[in-house]
């Protein structure tokens, strides 16, 4: 099953009816892609799909054949962070940071449709996503921040 991961073309070597998560996790040997309901109830394994917010868990690994899957690794580097993943370090936004992963790919597809949200719109775009930490005000500050730097 071959499709476009992070910009690389890579093969699954999983059933076509398996989640897209069990390869990440599993074969492909990603980790930062979490497994968090299995129900698409709390976005902690959200991927970039064609540039569109996808639930990793029930998404079928056989749909991706031929396209192009961003997780949140392929967002930056440790040594080249995502303005988004500075701002998040900067805003001290991450508890446990179990969220963050699907967050930061909600944020990003939100930041790409919409280079200056208001925190309406941001607030509205994280609805669906789960935190426990109580970190949200935090998270909506980075997104503001990061809003600020990569707006033309």
């Amino acid at each position: 099953m071959g499709f476009t991961l992070n910009g690389a073309a890579v093969a699954a070597p999983i059933e076509a009816e398996a989640p897209l998560l069990a390869a990440l996790r599993g074969p492909l040997g990603l980790s930062g892609t979490r497994f968090g309901c299995g129900a698409e109830q709390c976005g902690a394994c959200l991927v970039l799909l064609d540039g569109q917010p996808r639930h990793a868990c029930t998404l079928p690994v056989g749909e991706v054949a031929g396209r192009d899957v961003t997780t949140v690794e392929g967002i930056g580097t440790a040594a080249a962070p995502h303005p988004l993943q500075k701002a998040l370090l900067d805003q001290q936004a991450g508890q446990c940071g179990f969220c963050l992963s699907g967050i930061q790919i909600r944020a990003l597809a939100l930041l790409r449709a919409t280079p200056r949200p208001t925190e309406v719109e941001i607030r509205a775009a994280l609805d669906p996503h789960l935190c426990r930490c109580g970190s949200h005000n935090r998270i909506i500050r980075a997104i503001q921040q990061a809003a600020a730097e990569m707006a033309p």
